[in-house]
């Protein structure tokens, strides 16, 4: 597992529907003045270089943030997920990539707090000091007390000492690597645990949507967690090679989401396909309900 380094992959279409739709969880959850937490439990490294090292070998941006970068048209939420990449950037070059956690720090109010856990020692390193410079740049005051804490650490294990936050309000985002079918288990199990600590939680999980059977069967296990109700999207840009190589297809399911996000997602996941898509297998699917039995709606294009 500590092989994986999410520099490889920033900033691609994955990364797109993970972090546009984590920082509409924030929004939502920034409308009331109590404050909130978050909770990453696999943070990476934070913010990514996109002009050297690991992210420039695949170059996976060009099939994601790159497509929306000079784009006009951009919907309203889009362009709201974009500004917080070019905060990163302010001379107008996309040369970085926000992580979820920066995404996160960047979307957060003064009172509200966030928590990261990294297992991989390397990142882990790189995300204290990333965070040590953003907190610099920024120049926040110290009155905020441990506003951002970070622990090398499983995130899986981790979480429980959390949950649940002081203020019963908060986000809970879970992105494992998947390298090993345990991560799905470890999913599934960790969410079962963090629901009984603290049930109204909010809760999103990526996972790529990949041949193997535990991929195929992640979201229907998921759907049968006692919650208030779920939510799943994927976004498909492009057709599976035969060779079953490469990720064309991710979502994100998020467990007692807002009741804005499916009616803002069909708007917006048309644009996505149109704008990231790279042949006719593009598409995506939005679903929501209450348990496994209740569907209140499935669309694909």
């Amino acid at each position: 597992m500590l092989s994986y380094r999410h520099a490889f992959h920033a900033g691609n279409h994955a990364d797109v529907l993970k972090h546009l739709v984590t920082i509409q969880l924030l929004r939502y959850l920034g409308q009331k003045d109590t404050s909130y937490m978050v909770i990453d439990t696999h943070a990476g490294a934070g913010v990514y270089a996109l002009d050297g090292g690991y992210a420039a070998k695949n170059a996976e941006y060009e099939s994601g943030i790159s497509r929306l970068w000079d784009r006009k048209d951009l919907p309203p939420a889009i362009a709201d997920y974009v500004q917080v990449v070019r905060e990163l950037n302010p001379d107008g070059k996309l040369r970085y990539y926000p992580g979820s956690p920066y995404c996160a720090d960047a979307t957060m109010r003064e009172q509200d707090r966030l928590r990261l856990f990294e297992l991989h020692p390397s990142d882990g390193k790189i995300l204290t000091d990333n965070f040590r410079r953003l907190e610099a740049q920024r120049e926040r005051s110290n009155s905020r007390g441990k506003r951002v804490m970070i622990q090398q650490g499983d995130g899986f294990v981790g979480l429980k000492a959390l949950l649940p936050p002081p203020s019963r309000r908060g986000l809970v985002l879970i992105d494992p690597p998947y390298e090993v079918k345990e991560d799905y288990q470890h999913v599934k199990k960790t969410l079962e645990d963090a629901l009984i600590r603290f049930s109204t939680g909010t809760y999103a999980v990526w996972y790529p949507v990949l041949n193997r059977m535990e991929s195929r069967q992640l979201p229907d296990k998921l759907k049968r967690m006692k919650a208030n109700g779920w939510l799943n999207v994927t976004l498909t840009v492009k057709t599976p090679s035969p060779d079953g190589f490469g990720l064309h297809s991710s979502g994100m399911f998020v467990i007692n989401p807002p009741w804005t996000l499916e009616p803002l997602l069909k708007e917006l996941m048309p644009y996505l396909v149109k704008t990231l898509g790279t042949d006719s297998g593009a598409g995506f699917t939005l679903e929501s309900g209450q348990t496994a039995a209740v569907n209140t709606g499935t669309r694909r294009v």
